[in-house]
């Protein structure tokens, strides 16, 4: 069956639920286009009771005396060879008077993870990729105290509950990280959240499993730290509203009519940084943001109509955050991933850092920050991601794992750049069916499996518009 490719005009009629008139299993289609509609919750508050209970419902207030270890901070890395784990190391390097590495686990990068542990020293180290486990210990051999080596998930698994950590850095990517942050919460160890799916997949699972241990989940992404940085000590009932910033990727400054002839090498030309394809093509899309938005949501609570997404080319503002008397209270800085991760294993104190390696923000020498709405033609993704929200329960993972599958047709060229919404539609029309809104840990898992595999079935044909095969 062939399916007509959306047009510029078309995209802003991307629907596919109203999550509104639900049920536990199945959302009816809308007839026409997606509109935001406001939800009365019978309160200002910013949390309906329906939802999962949040990581922190608006505000962020240190326990007192939970502090529970002598000397630096033990803490574990799930995922240390990767981009978070390696500054979160880099950060343990410059204060090794305040954090220790008791645990590390990595995916297959046995000479990075060998260097890692002869510095580090850490007790228990796990290699993902079993096989590589004879190579781990031929590069470990001349170590004299020599850690546990567990291979394979369960060796993941055990760094995260190992019994000496207090903090937990979850930085492997996709579902793998899940089962590994609910092995961390059961031990009762915080999670400094850097794994988007955690909650974006995982939310209505993992949140009241969070709540039951009495655990912690300090994020460590740029905007949702800037978030929890803005309502310390804010008192209950006082956050109105989320802003959160996007740069707007490489195609803020283009029209929408010019997206028809985007190629692959245009969504990799970010106007503000360098990094991966994934995250880079996700910017373009602002799928990045979308996503965003449900994480702000399962962490602090806040209605999806109290969440707003501005474009601010900078990228100094990171996020903001409104309160009920209108103040609006802003995290700014420059953009370096390692003053959120910090924040996640210091909170909530505060740590001196050399402006030799932490460039301090100078507002003179900047200039200006600006600001514009985001264009809805030119990234449906924010529908798409707003509706998926709305719908709870699984629907919220399949959008992701779909939306991660379609940027990855898209950068082999099996798909067009729009195309890239339309698999994403596609894939979450068709989960309507099954949809589960308080899914266990192996229901999450499963239809994140089934999203990649329908949206990989939406294939390209000889006029690059996608089929159902």
């Amino acid at each position: 069956m062939a399916l007509n490719l959306l047009s510029p005009a078309e995209i802003k009629a991307i629907s596919f639920l109203d999550s509104t008139k639900s049920n536990h299993h199945h959302l009816n289609k809308l007839p026409g286009a997606f509109t935001l509609k406001r939800k009365d919750c019978g309160t200002r508050r910013i949390h309906c009771s329906a939802q999962p209970p949040p990581a922190w419902p608006g505000r962020a207030v240190p326990e007192t005396n939970r502090k529970s270890w002598d000397g630096p901070k033990p803490i574990s890395i799930v995922g240390s060879t990767g981009s978070i784990g390696t500054q979160t190391l880099d950060i343990v390097a410059e204060n090794p008077d305040k954090f220790r590495v008791v645990a590390l686990a990595a995916g297959s990068n046995v000479t990075l993870l060998s260097d890692q542990v002869k510095t580090f020293k850490p007790q228990l180290v796990a290699v993902r990729n079993e096989s590589l486990v004879d190579e781990l210990k031929e590069a470990l051999s001349d170590v004299e105290e020599k850690p546990e080596i567990i291979p394979g998930e369960q060796g993941v698994i055990e760094v995260a509950r190992h019994p000496d950590a207090v903090t937990v850095v979850t930085g492997i990517v996709g579902c793998a990280g899940l089962k590994p942050t609910v092995a961390a919460i059961e031990a009762g160890k915080d999670i400094a959240l850097a794994n988007k799916e955690t909650l974006i997949a995982g939310g209505p699972f993992v949140l009241p499993l969070a709540h039951k241990h009495k655990v912690k989940i300090l994020p460590a992404d740029s905007e949702h730290s800037a978030i929890f940085q803005c309502i310390q000590g804010l008192p209950e009932g006082a956050l109105r509203r989320i802003i959160l910033t996007a740069s707007g990727g490489a195609f803020r400054d283009w029209p929408v009519d010019k997206l028809k002839e985007v190629k692959v090498a245009d969504a990799l030309k970010h106007p503000n940084w360098n990094m991966g394809k994934k995250i880079t093509v996700d910017s373009a899309t602002l799928f990045n943001k979308g996503l965003e938005v449900i994480e702000a949501h399962y962490l602090f609570g806040a209605e999806y109509d109290n969440i707003e997404i501005v474009i601010h080319p900078q990228s100094i503002i990171h996020s903001m955050v409104e309160t009920q008397d209108s103040s609006i209270l802003a995290q700014l800085g420059w953009p370096d991933m390692r003053l959120p991760i910090l924040y996640t294993m210091s909170w909530p104190e505060r740590i001196y850092c050399s402006e030799i390696t932490w460039p301090r923000l100078d507002l003179c020498k900047l200039g200006s920050l600006t600001f514009k709405a985001p264009d809805n033609v030119k990234y449906p993704s924010m529908h798409l991601a707003y509706s998926a929200g709305r719908a709870g329960g699984t629907m919220t993972g399949v959008l992701s794992a779909a939306n991660e599958k379609a940027v990855e047709m898209f950068i082999d060229e099996k798909i067009s750049y729009l195309d890239i919404f339309k698999v994403v539609e596609l894939t979450c029309d068709k989960h309507r069916e099954e949809l589960v809104k308080t899914p266990s840990l192996e229901e999450i898992i499963h239809y994140d499996l089934w999203a990649r595999d329908y949206a990989a079935s939406l294939q390209q044909s000889t006029r690059r518009t996608p089929v159902l095969t």
